[in-house]
């Protein structure tokens, strides 16, 4: 069938897939269908993917069936998460020649860009001269990592770099690369279609506040996607949410974006698309749009989505994009019926309502972004964590460790429980939004005036989204302020929310090491979880940069804003009320100083207007020539054994447990990206090769060696495994010994005498960032199943991308209602030919053998080809050779 169009738009002609067309043929009425499923649709037919395509058009809202094949327009890496993707790319080109092709056979087949935004580290703050020495350590320490990045610019084609000091991935991509909808010139057409998107960073979702439809994805799905390979995901359910009402004076997108994580985690919207409308969702600026659509993983969605409106024109223009493709993304979207006016509500499987007059002030945590607090409860939150049982909100503590108070080493001062330690503004999910940026300035512009200071125990650091947001801070003099607060800037980069918040003050580190206090963090992130923001600080609260601030003078959690000073002056007591700046004085401010043409003169020669950057000399070539000494890249044995035909899967029998886990076992607890402790066993592998302690970066920088990650892997301090109650970290008891190890250790041993091993584990397993490691270091410790009662969506795509079988225990059992302690020996009975979700039967052998049937979390026939192939990347090296063979 023939469903192009034309249009013509700035004297141009362009063929695009009309959506009406493709639906009247099929007698749908297009309107029904929410505005990402179009997205979809219009992919498909593009594509050419019939068979997908006559299944989504009978979508049913209610009970949506079949297996979508997603091909994203574009690819978009950070370099935590690009590295290793890259590296993998190269190990690829390697593994092709070994097998007789070429090496250009490995290339990207659509636009790729990776922004080096995750390797600067906080080493230096509160002093005019942190970003410049951040800077320069961040260079110092990456060297190898980012001499192997320009290799790859000049090795790959469709590929470019934006280098450091640019700003955080989601912002660049907001304001700059993405262009809403895309020109093509394909068999002599110009072809327009909507900018779509995967990302190896789980708040790739942010770029659905933009009308553009995208998502995280590991490190391996992207590479797949890279060299021409389609996504598969189960056809989504769609839950509307209706917005009504405008936001109170007082409520910032933070405190909405929060406010959505809880309540669409209660919702259950985990693996749905979720998609925002209504009269209030009109009202919410593309910013405030971009905050909420961030923060999908926190509530477990695959996106959500924001469709295109006048708003999404009104930020392209505001952030300096052309009239000419300002006029392009009008008159496409309104012709493909892709632009949302308010005056129709297509069939979502059920919508939930939020009337945004209703949100308040809150923080989220101690130790998760869905646990939010409205801010007059977080003092007694506080206290009531410390004695809940030790969990997700709770610390487990006596009721006295309240009033622990404890002199700072060489300090005359105190610090006492629930004390602020770190105080960050940072982050993708607010540092893109002008609102609470400017609303953090001018707060700490009347602090600064009323005489207020950050206590010195507290480490302050801002770290904004781009280079715009130095533009309008300093513009409009707030930039002073916040200095003087100790809010200096200290990098361009996603900082304190991936655990790149660098060393407290020694006095404060001893401080904490001997007493074993329980103190604060507040952040303007998205992440909180155990272990994350720095390894010393066990409570960690999200809140919006103005409440950052705030908590920063007031110094503690245990005090209620709301209702008490923030501070006592000379002149006396000094409240939040009294620098909470109104909405009117923001939008004044921002009306005054922010300028498209500082956009496009923050972008202008993005790629090459960073000299430090382009002083990096590497090596030329279509492979990479490999250094052994390197601790920093490394070829992955991935490849070792490949040959051009399947090998038979490995039989599932005789598996030993090498770990046991409860419930919410996040990616940074499989595969942490933080501090390289001295004693774990990453860290002796560096010392072994002669690394100081004070070189061993982080795991996120190290990713792109192997060695490094695999003795990582479940190495979280704050992981808890079952098998080892009474010691929490990365540690596992042998069934060879009975002795008490290392997982890295364990694993090691199973694995010289011949045992492959299994995961036991409970709800949302592998929940938070989209991190390839937490399944590759998996695989490498020789992990062949994990059996969980759930899993969260990229995290169960990643393991059977690594060739690791996914089950899930039915409904209503577990582990423990089964009877699994983890000593058991376990055969699972894996069929030669799976089939999609099947119930395959698991023996458990101890006294006597327990057997039950578990689901087979195959989701689609994609995820049995991986299977049979180990992986998806041993899948396509074969792909590639026969293709460009035959």
């Amino acid at each position: 069938m023939n469903w192009t169009k034309q249009l013509t738009i700035n004297n141009e002609q362009y063929t695009y897939l009309d959506l009406l067309s493709v639906a009247s043929s099929y007698n749908k009425e297009l309107a029904s269908y929410p505005f990402s499923i179009r997205v979809l649709l219009e992919s498909l037919a593009r594509h050419k993917e019939q068979e997908a395509l006559e299944e989504l058009i009978e979508y049913d809202a209610q009970n949506p069936e079949g297996v979508i094949p997603f091909r994203p327009s574009r690819v978009i890496l950070q370099d935590f998460t690009g590295v290793p993707a890259v590296v993998d790319l190269a190990a690829m080109r390697d593994a092709v020649v070994k097998l007789g092709g070429k090496a250009e056979y490995i290339n990207p087949e659509i636009p790729v860009t990776l922004v080096v935004d995750h390797s600067v580290q906080v080493d230096c703050a509160g002093t005019q001269d942190s970003l410049a020495y951040n800077t320069e350590k961040e260079f110092e320490r990456n060297h190898e990592r980012y001499q192997f990045l320009k290799w790859a610019q000049q090795a790959f084609d469709n590929f470019d770099v934006v280098p450091p000091e640019t700003g955080i991935i989601h912002q660049v991509n907001l304001e700059f690369l993405s262009d809403v909808i895309l020109k093509q010139t394909k068999d002599e057409q110009n072809w327009l279609f909507p900018d779509s998107l995967e990302g190896t960073d789980s708040h790739t979702t942010m770029i659905n506040g933009l009308g553009v439809l995208g998502w995280g994805v590991g490190g391996i799905e992207a590479e797949a996607a890279i060299l021409g390979e389609a996504s598969f995901f189960p056809t989504p359910e769609v839950i509307g949410v209706e917005l009504t009402g405008t936001l109170s004076p007082t409520a910032t997108a933070t405190d909405l974006a929060l406010h959505l994580t809880q309540l669409l985690r209660n919702e259950k919207v985990v693996g749905k698309f979720v998609e925002y409308f209504g009269e209030g969702y009109q009202k919410l600026s593309l910013s405030d749009r971009a905050t909420i659509a961030n923060m999908a993983p926190e509530y477990g969605a695959t996106c959500g989505y924001c469709p295109i409106d006048q708003e999404t024109l009104n930020y392209l223009r505001m952030t300096g994009r052309t009239p000419e493709q300002i006029k392009l993304v009008e008159v496409y979207a309104k012709e493909n019926h892709l632009f949302y006016d308010g005056q129709e509500t297509p069939n979502y499987t059920r919508v939930i309502q939020l009337d945004l007059s209703e949100i308040n002030s809150s923080l989220a945590g101690p130790k998760r972004p869905q646990d939010r607090i409205p801010l007059d409860q977080v003092a007694d939150n506080f206290s009531a964590s410390l004695t809940n049982p030790s969990g997700p909100q709770g610390f487990g503590l006596p009721e006295e460790e309240i009033n622990k108070k404890v002199p700072v080493a060489n300090k005359d001062t105190e610090i006492q429980t629930g004390d602020l330690a770190l105080a960050a503004i940072t982050s993708c999910t607010n540092t893109s939004n002008p609102n609470v940026m400017v609303a953090a300035g001018l707060l700490a512009k009347k602090a600064v005036e009323k005489g207020l200071k950050v206590p010195e125990t507290i480490k302050t650091s801002l770290a904004p989204g781009s280079k715009i947001v130095t533009a309008y801070l300093e513009k409009g003099q707030l930039l002073e302020p916040l200095a003087e607060l100790g809010f200096d800037i200290v990098g361009y980069g996603c900082t304190t929310c991936i655990g790149n918040s660098g060393p407290l003050s020694d006095e404060v580190e001893q401080t904490l090491k001997e007493n074993d206090l329980v103190v604060s963090a507040v952040l303007s992130g998205n992440r909180n979880f155990e272990g994350r923001i720095h390894p010393l600080i066990k409570a960690n609260y999200l809140a919006s940069p103005p409440l950052v601030i705030a908590y920063a003078l007031a110094g503690t959690v245990t005090k209620d804003l709301t209702s008490e000073p923030i501070a006592e002056t000379e002149a006396g007591p000094v409240y939040l009320e009294d620098l909470w700046p109104s909405k009117e004085e923001i939008d004044a401010y921002i009306d005054a100083h922010l300028d498209p043409e500082d956009y496009q003169s923050a972008y202008e020669d993005v790629y090459q207007s960073n000299e430090r950057w382009n002083q990096i000399k590497t090596s030329e070539g279509a492979t990479y020539e490999w250094d052994e000494a390197s601790t920093y890249i490394a070829n992955p044995p991935f490849f070792d054994t490949l040959g051009k035909t399947l090998d038979t899967p490995p039989s599932l029998t005789g598996l030993k447990v090498l770990a046991k886990f409860g419930d919410s076992v996040t990616t940074d607890h499989i595969s942490p990206a933080g501090n390289i402790s001295l004693n774990s066993p990453a860290g002796q592998y560096l010392k072994e090769r002669g690394l100081a302690y004070k070189d061993y970066n982080s795991f996120g920088s190290r990713r792109g060696n192997h060695e490094v990650m695999m003795r990582g892997t479940f190495g979280n301090i704050r992981i808890q495994n079952q098998l080892t109650p009474d010691v929490t970290g990365g540690y596992t008891r042998s069934a060879l010994t009975g002795e008490e190890m290392s997982i890295y250790d364990a694993a090691m041993s199973y694995q010289k005498n011949g045992i492959s091993t299994v995961i036991l584990t409970g709800k949302d397993y592998g929940m938070g960032s989209s991190r390839d490691w937490a399944a590759k270091g998996t695989s490498l410790l020789g992990v062949k199943a994990v059996i969980a009662e759930s899993y969260e969506r990229i995290h169960r795509s990643n393991l059977v991308m690594m060739g690791i079988v996914p089950l899930e225990y039915l409904d209503g059992e577990t582990a423990e209602t089964l009877g699994l302690d983890g000593t058991e020996t376990f055969t699972i009975d894996m069929p030669e030919e799976p089939v999609i979700n099947q119930l395959v039967t698991v023996t458990a052998e101890k006294d006597s053998p327990i057997t039950f049937q578990a689901k087979l979390r195959f989701d689609s026939q994609a995820d049995v080809d991986y299977w049979k192939n180990q992986g998806i990347l041993p899948l396509v090296i074969r792909k590639k050779m026969s293709e460009e063979t035959n």
